[in-house]
């Protein structure tokens, strides 16, 4: 049985984003698979700027996507005693 037509998408349907904190402080931005990055000086701020760039990117495109998630990436070192 086909899916009903309101469950297929032409083009991407979610637009993945992976924040990671700033050298400089605040957060970073970049899309997974397009040329899309950002930042902003706080996490409140970060889901405008990040939105108004994939406005732009995708203004002429046939599709654009219905979400967008915001991963956060936080990487941390641990010392492992005895190494």
């Amino acid at each position: 049985m086909p899916a009903p037509s309101a469950f297929l998408y032409s083009g991407p349907v979610e637009l993945i984003f992976e924040i990671r904190d700033a050298e400089e402080g605040g957060f970073f931005a970049r899309a997974l698979g397009h040329p899309i990055f950002t930042e902003a000086e706080n996490w409140d701020d970060l889901p405008a700027n990040v939105l108004e760039p994939v406005a732009l990117h995708f203004e002429d495109a046939p599709t654009r996507p219905r979400l967008v998630q915001m991963h956060y990436v936080k990487d941390e070192l641990i010392p492992v005693a005895g190494a």
